[in-house]
């Protein structure tokens, strides 16, 4: 996938994360670009989400979004 592609991937997701979860912020998104699995802690952090509901929900996003 060339950079122009992956970019406009990320922009997408991105939006689909916004939607999803309104309280993350830019600064927040900046840091999951390419780190998924990182997902599950902005989630604790900005939704006072248990450790194990955080991993749920952030494992169901990435499995329905194609984020690996």
């Amino acid at each position: 996938m060339n950079n122009e592609r992956m970019a406009g991937a990320w922009h997408q997701l991105k939006g689909k994360v916004k939607e999803e979860w309104g309280k993350l912020t830019d600064d927040d998104l900046t840091q999951l670009e390419g780190h998924g699995e990182k997902l599950a802690g902005k989630l604790q952090e900005r939704y006072g989400l248990a450790k194990d509901e955080a991993e749920r929900r952030a494992k169901d996003f990435r499995a329905r979004n194609n984020w690996n």
